[in-house]
């Protein structure tokens, strides 16, 4: 009997766990009202085939000046400054 006892609770925990484990998806994070305002915008100005989402050539059209609006807000991530180049020939001293 407390063998049937120690697998029916192995098992409820066994479940439990796995249970528990799918849930683990983060919550989608509400945009701010200024965020909201911005992407309405950018939406309206280049969402070209009206998905309401902006698809990568979608993107890629956008001004370098919207594109900093939406950085600014917080929409997405500023890209960073390119590593100098390393393929430059050396200097010689002669």
């Amino acid at each position: 009997m407390k063998k049937l006892l120690v697998a029916a609770i192995g098992l409820l925990c066994a479940t439990a766990i796995m249970v528990q484990a799918q849930d683990t998806k983060p919550p989608k994070k509400e945009l701010t009202p200024e965020q909201q305002t911005v992407m309405t915008e950018m939406l309206a100005k280049y969402d070209a085939n009206k998905n309401g989402k902006l698809d990568k050539d979608e993107r890629a059209a956008m001004t370098q000046e919207d594109k900093d609006k939406m950085a600014k807000v917080g929409l997405v991530k500023p890209k960073k400054p390119a590593a100098p180049s390393t393929n430059a020939p050396a200097a010689t001293n002669k």
